[in-house]
């Protein structure tokens, strides 16, 4: 069944504490299949200078403007603990120069200047990025996987990204992050320096290395889950 939430906050749930590893079973809490209006409507631009923004009967198109390198949009859900899930597709209007450079992402603690963990999968290049934007623009490369199983233009790209603080075991204190394109695993890896990130929104970006102007791409079924308490 598909929930159509207007606003979600979890930041306060008891049930966020609870993420222990990868394999923790999950709860969805948010599902948006961009099939209305109302739903599309609930998807709200949270960076990029220049960002044009259309719709289907069934996903969000954006399109990335002048002087832009990237365009961020956010879910209703704000929380720490989440994952976050999408279809990504980079689209064929997109101008040729700029396809190979082009990337879809899913975002997840993202505040303001584009701070966040961000997946950047490039579908022309086969390529994935885990990265992590500190509020003063500082980009780190957690973990780089080539070799990954892309549909190229117009292709859908199923993507997942989750961000859980381990409340036990030998690496309780980090961040877990994990990434799928697909079936595959694209980054496992810990980040003991979560903190450094104070935003909690979780969503999806389109953008390009460098200036990004006239990239195109699309984005449905969106979901949001949290750890289940069980």
């Amino acid at each position: 069944m598909r929930l159509r939430i207007a606003a979600v906050s979890i930041a306060c749930l008891a049930l966020l504490a609870l993420a222990g590893s990868a394999a923790a079973a999950l709860i969805g809490i948010y599902r948006n299949g961009m099939e209305s209006d109302a739903q599309r409507a609930q998807i709200v631009k949270l960076s990029g200078e220049s960002c044009g923004r259309g719709g289907s009967d069934h996903a969000v198109r954006i399109m990335v403007g002048k002087a832009t390198s990237r365009c961020a949009y956010r879910t209703p859900v704000i929380g720490r603990d989440l994952e976050v899930a999408a279809v990504g597709r980079l689209l064929s209007n997109t101008p040729k120069p700029l396809q190979r450079k082009a990337f879809i992402a899913l975002d997840l603690r993202s505040g303001g200047a584009g701070a966040g963990y961000e997946l950047a999968v490039f579908p022309l290049q086969g390529k994935a990025q885990l990265r992590k934007v500190t509020s003063d623009g500082h980009v780190e490369y957690l973990h780089i996987e080539k070799g990954v199983r892309t549909k190229g233009l117009n292709g859908a790209n199923e993507l997942r990204l989750r961000a859980f603080n381990l409340s036990s075991g030998p690496k309780k204190g980090t961040c877990q992050i994990v990434a799928y394109v697909g079936r595959q695993l694209v980054a496992d890896i810990n980040d003991a320096a979560s903190g450094e990130l104070e935003g909690r929104s979780s969503g999806f970006s389109l953008g390009a290395n460098g200036n990004a102007k006239g990239v195109v791409g699309s984005f449905d079924d969106v979901v949001v889950r949290v750890p289940s308490p069980a």
